[in-house]
């Protein structure tokens, strides 16, 4: 996969958290040197993995997103345990509403057993979840399809990629659950992908209609020991990524997962969004 010039990028476009990812992009006409609108349709929204603030509480957490001007968040367990009760879960949910931001999933939800399947389900319906981000035993696939469709909650594979056994890759997924409900699907979690050498802009295209959340993020290396990096800064190409989802026309969300910096992850997330942003005004 060759690396972005991100030096290029920059010269050429307006990179900061306040450049709305939905804008119209002005065109030039051909030989009438006149310009005319032509808006993009970028259909996804952006999201945060709260995983990327798991050193920090939940009230930080909800006020670092507001501070990106994110509306969207997924709660990692750090920030709702899955054991909290019905009352628990509508305190959380009250004060993810009071910052302003919308609680539309949760995970990476691990399912090693029925117990904790129908945990799993429970809370994302207690919490008003759209979207469970899963990796579900391969036995309890049947039983998972039947709660989908009970629950009217999609569920969102993860990709881990290496050293993964359950589900390393898209394909993976896919091979497991290819002719069930279609809101069982993927959530593509490109760092991953490109670690376990593939490809996300090839998945998107082999897949548009079972990519049901994405984790974006850039590696260091596309080699199983990368490391996450700052957008932009890596070896991903976010623009052609980026360009792919437009054009299946996704609409999920589009979730920032910065593992970097653990302590201190808001400057490099940061950075992270607005590169994501600056490409999206491009287009």
């Amino acid at each position: 996969m060759n690396k972005h010039s991100r030096r290029t990028f920059l010269q050429t476009s307006a990179l900061g958290l306040v450049a709305a990812g939905s804008a119209p992009v002005l065109s030039a006409c051909a030989g009438t040197g006149k310009e005319k609108q032509v808006k993009s349709e970028i259909l996804f929204q952006l999201a945060i993995a709260s995983y990327t603030f798991r050193k920090f509480t939940l009230e930080d957490t909800l006020a670092m997103t507001a501070r990106l001007a994110i509306k969207n968040i997924a709660f990692k367990s750090f920030h709702l345990p899955l054991e909290s009760t019905p009352e628990q879960i509508a305190e959380a949910v009250k004060k993810v509403h009071a910052a302003g931001l919308n609680l539309y999933g949760g995970g990476v939800i691990y399912m090693n057993n029925e117990a904790e399947m129908n945990q799993a389900f429970e809370y994302a319906k207690n919490a008003g979840m759209k979207v469970i981000i899963g990796a579900p035993a391969h036995e309890l696939l049947p039983q998972v399809e039947q709660k989908v469709k009970d629950y009217d909650i999609k569920l969102a594979i993860h990709n881990h990629g290496p050293g993964d056994n359950l589900y390393p890759t898209a394909a993976s997924i896919i091979e497991k659950i290819g002719d069930m409900d279609p809101r069982m699907g993927i959530c593509l979690d490109i760092g991953h992908t490109v670690r376990v050498g593939g490809d996300p802009v090839k998945d998107v295209e082999a897949w548009p209609d079972r990519i049901l959340d994405v984790h974006i993020k850039d590696e260091s290396e596309a080699v199983p020991d990368g490391q996450t990096i700052e957008i932009g800064r890596g070896v991903i190409d976010i623009p052609a990524f980026l360009r792919t989802l437009v054009k299946i026309g996704y609409k999920g969300m589009l979730s920032f997962e910065f593992e970097k910096d653990k302590d201190d992850p808001l400057p490099g997330l940061a950075e992270s969004v607005g590169y994501v942003r600056g490409v999206l005004d491009t287009f």
